[in-house]
Parts: structure tokens; sequence; C-alpha cells
């Protein structure tokens, strides 16, 4: 499939796609006239991508994880090294501390919206 299709089917700017491939992170064929040619299984690894940067994860981590992962079902294949795992999981942490600073700021949002809800209805 053409670039365009590409990126309709994903979401995902074509100029993000060409960015992936000089990441390492996307391959193509070319035709003969140039243009690239992605197979069926780009949209899936496309998407994985999408869920890595998502995660916070940086292209250079998302090079190194993607041949651990195998693409039909998003599950470590047999090569993911015990060092890639300690990584990742490092990285988990650093998402779970980032979903506590989320919760707690949503906290004293909620404290805010409640109090300025509470002055507004008394106010009237």
């Amino acid at each position: 499939m053409r670039i365009g299709e590409l990126a309709r089917r994903t979401g995902v700017s074509e100029r993000s796609l060409r960015y992936y491939e000089t990441q390492g992170l996307l391959t193509a064929d070319r035709t003969p006239g140039g243009h690239r040619d992605y197979a069926e299984g780009a949209v899936d690894r496309v998407i994985r991508i999408q869920e890595f940067y998502a995660a916070g994860l940086c292209s250079a981590k998302i090079a190194e994880l993607l041949p651990c992962v195998r693409d039909a079902d998003g599950g470590p294949s047999a090569i993911a090294t015990p060092r890639l795992v300690g990584d990742l999981s490092v990285e988990r942490d650093r998402i779970d501390r980032k979903i506590d600073e989320l919760r707690r700021s949503r906290e004293v949002l909620d404290d805010v919206i409640a109090t300025a809800a509470g002055e507004t209805a008394s106010g009237d």
C-alpha cells in the first residue's frame, strides 16, 4: 500500500511515517517509480509504534523494542533480553509515577471546581 493509504488507515501523518522510516521503526519497499510500498503488516506496526510513543518511549527505545514484539498479538518474542525487560520495567515505573502525579493534580482541580461551584451557587 502507498504511504497515503497507510496514513489514512492508521491516522498517522505521512510526515510521521517518513520519520519512522528514518528512525528504523518502519520499512517500505519501493515501486519502480520510487514510491513507498508498505506491506499489510505495516498498519499493525504503526499502531504499535504509536502506542509506544503514547507510553512515553523515545524512538531509540522503540527501535530496540520492536524486534522483540510479535506484530500479530503484541506479545513478547523469544529475543526479548533481560536488559530490555529491565529497561521497560523502569519505563513502566516512570509511567506509574506520572499517573500518580496526574491523579493528585486531578484531585486538586476537583477541589477547586467544587469550591468554585459552591461559591457560585451560594453567591446567586
